[in-house]
């Protein structure tokens, strides 16, 4: 059984802003430390942040049947701002998935202001339709939501008074 999910935020950060971090190892590094509770740590095995670029996510403790797992970028389009990633080893598909894809979409809406889209794409053995209930964006809209409020404070400089 194939099935996706899709969650978008609105952003008032320039899109190129938002790419900046999503199209970037930068997202690695701001996981664990922005959302702890959703990533423990990111490490990269290989790769340099494009397509071929391996990573290791660890979960904290407390999600049942997940403790890591690798991803491998599979696509990195800095024009049009998408980046997808797919599970490759690891908890994930010893669980039961037979693929596991996200893409995250970053789409400007003007000058300051633009849309994450974060999409998860997967399939499941028929024999695990529980694995379904699974597959949450909640982690991903808690990540767009961090991710955008950390561009704006980056990008806070006070205007000079004269």
């Amino acid at each position: 059984m194939k099935g996706s999910k899709v969650h978008e935020h609105e952003a008032d950060v320039p899109a190129s802003e938002l790419w900046a971090i999503y199209g970037t190892l930068r997202a690695a590094e701001l996981l664990p430390e922005l959302l702890p509770h959703v990533l423990a740590k990111v490490e990269l095995v290989s790769g340099d942040g494009g397509v071929g670029t391996i990573l290791q996510l660890t979960f904290p403790p407390g999600i049942p049947g997940l403790q890591s797992y690798k991803e491998k970028f599979i696509k990195v389009d800095n024009d049009n701002f998408i980046k997808e990633a797919e599970a490759i080893d690891g908890d994930i598909l010893k669980l039961g998935f037979l693929a596991y894809m996200i893409r995250f979409e970053v789409i400007s809406k003007g000058p300051n202001s633009s849309v994450i889209r974060s999409t998860i794409e997967y399939e499941i053995d028929d024999a695990h339709p529980e694995l379904e209930a699974m597959v949450s964006t909640a982690p991903l809209a808690a990540t767009a939501e961090k991710f955008s409020e950390h561009a704006k404070e980056k990008n806070v400089i006070p205007q000079a008074t004269s």
